[in-house]
């Protein structure tokens, strides 16, 4: 059986990328779940890591895209 304290951790991963961001994203109190909660009529978002409408990847910043698998996502409960 395989000891807790030094089997390596998995990391659990957000529905969405931590560095995603969007005006919505400032109003929430809670961790989004859907890609609503990001976009308003402006659909407008960007990265946090960047400051642009492209991630480090250097593809485009959305919450359909921005989510496990992109090789430039961290979850958003890694910092907590």
């Amino acid at each position: 059986m395989p000891n807790e304290l030094t089997s390596p951790s998995t990391s659990v991963q957000s529905p969405f990328c931590g560095a995603l961001r969007s005006k919505k994203f400032f109003m929430m109190d809670t961790l989004a779940t859907d890609a609503s909660q990001y976009l308003d009529a402006s659909n407008h978002c960007w990265c946090r890591e960047t400051q642009q409408v492209l991630g480090p990847d250097g593809g485009r910043v959305q919450p359909k895209r921005c989510v496990p698998g992109r090789a430039c996502y961290t979850s958003a409960l890694d910092s907590v």
